[in-house]
């Protein structure tokens, strides 16, 4: 699910260069922290701190919102404050 959110932010420039300058990612480390859990976490941070992108990319991969905000979690506990 988190790679298919990655998809959909680099689907567009604008949001795939919010999210480089964002996260001080380079297009090299992006590609290289594929499987890391904490950078795909990170990238669902990313999509959820905008609900409308978080609206729009569940939509797009076929999830709900819920969901990508329950894989965030699952990828980033330490970042779960509730």
């Amino acid at each position: 699910m988190a790679l298919s959110a990655l998809g959909w932010v680099l689907s567009d420039s604008t949001r795939a260069e919010r999210l480089l300058a964002l996260s001080g990612l380079t297009p090299d480390g992006l590609r290289g922290g594929l499987g890391d859990p904490a950078l795909l976490g990170a990238v669902l941070t990313f999509v959820e701190a905008h609900e409308p992108d978080l609206i729009a990319c569940a939509d797009a991969i076929g999830a709900s919102p819920e969901k990508l905000v329950a894989a965030r979690h699952i990828l980033s506990p330490e970042g779960n404050w509730e």
